[in-house]
């Protein structure tokens, strides 16, 4: 929760530190307002357990454009989230156990993870699998005979390697399967009246979606210390499904830590991706059946967004029984998203179709106060 520090590639396998966070976020953008609180503490037992709990809040304030577009109002809800987890350590390995639940008024998920990371060749070598279950309910507001399961596999592996005094670099690999109800109930796709005069308009139906979806991503990483107590880091990812999606992200990022006090970290992230084979913005007619799919969401359509992200930390030691020292975060992020075939359908048009695309901004502000014992 708060900025990592300057990587010095000569520690072995530990256990997290014993720690309290207490953080407000906010994200604003795009007609959407979310925002709430978030406790963590973690407390480790005899150097070799380590034990956390986490509660999160988001209240969600909503007029986005596909709630305007589908002629609902703004609308308002609560997602809550508990979470527990419990690390091992035994010599050179770090067992990691948890489970998390969070509930909302038409969404409820279930999600189950273990993770195993082993050191090897006099610890420059960090060999790392992991799998996560997650079993979600999907409801829908106002319909009470509507009620679809979804189930997820997440299967990870990674290798981290000390490639020199000063340079760490790292891949990793995870699979992911999908199966159930895995499209919005309340998200609606167009068409038109008369395929043959699209000055006749469009109607709106139910998107229709596969029960299944099989992605693979792998990520390259280095992280790179400079002196004085500054670092450089990198990361490409790729991502593809068998929706027909491909996606390419790049990261930079630069700390600084100064006086000891103060760590100052800038980070650049640059998205892109395809749409998926079943997206179109507007079909030239109605699904024919449940296999006929149809998308308009736009999170599976080709877009880009750009992320400027600036974190500014400061602790402090504390001089009680009780407390080793205190810290304070400040991160804002702010993200530029641009739809390339995804229209606005607040600006009408006599033609179907040919509305302008979809492009806004947002902000993400959290504030972290944290106290290490």
């Amino acid at each position: 929760m708060v900025s990592a520090p300057i990587a010095t590639p000569t520690q072995a396998t530990i256990l997290p530190e014993e720690r309290a966070d207490v953080m407000y976020h906010q994200y604003d953008g795009g007609g959407i307002t979310v925002d709430g609180p978030s406790i963590l503490v973690r407390k480790n037992f005899r150097e070799t357990v380590s034990v956390s709990a986490n509660y999160y809040v988001d209240n969600i304030s909503s007029a986005s454009i596909d709630v305007i577009a589908s002629g609902a109002s703004r609308y308002g809800e609560r997602r809550e989230e508990y979470s527990l987890g419990v690390q091992y350590l035994h010599d050179k390995s770090l067992l990691s156990a948890g489970f998390s639940n969070s509930e909302e008024s038409d969404y409820n998920a279930d999600t189950y993870y273990f993770n195993l990371s082993q050191d090897f060749f006099g610890d420059l070598t960090t060999v790392t699998f992991g799998y996560s279950l997650g079993q979600d309910e999907v409801f829908q507001n106002g319909n009470t005979g509507f009620g679809e399961d979804v189930e997820r596999h997440n299967f990870r592996v990674g290798v981290s390697q000390i490639a020199t005094k000063r340079m760490i670099i790292g891949l990793d690999y995870e699979l992911i399967t999908d199966e159930g109800f895995l499209n919005n109930p309340y998200r609606s796709y167009r068409y038109l009246i008369d395929p043959l005069d699209p000055t006749a308009g469009f109607q709106l139906a139910q998107e229709v979606y596969p029960d299944t979806r099989t992605s693979d991503a792998a990520a390259l990483r280095m992280r790179y210390a400079l002196p004085g107590r500054r670092a450089l880091g990198a990361q490409y990812r790729y991502f593809t499904d068998d929706w027909g999606i491909d996606a390419h992200t790049f990261e930079l990022s630069y700390t600084r830590i100064w006086r000891e006090q103060w760590t100052f970290d800038a980070k650049y992230r640059y998205y892109e991706q395809s749409a998926a084979d079943f997206y179109a913005d507007l079909f030239t007619f109605e699904s024919q059946d449940d296999k006929d799919w149809r998308a308009r969401d736009k999170e599976l359509s080709e877009f880009s967004n750009q992320t400027l992200s600036l974190y500014l930390t400061w602790e402090r030691p504390l001089r009680y029984d009780f407390f080793d020292k205190t810290g304070v975060t400040l991160q804002w992020d702010h993200i530029w998203f641009d739809y390339d075939n995804f229209t606005d359908l607040r600006v009408a048009s006599d033609v179907a179709g040919e509305e302008p695309t979809y492009d806004f901004e947002a902000d993400v502000y959290k504030l972290i106060f944290t106290l290490w014992y």
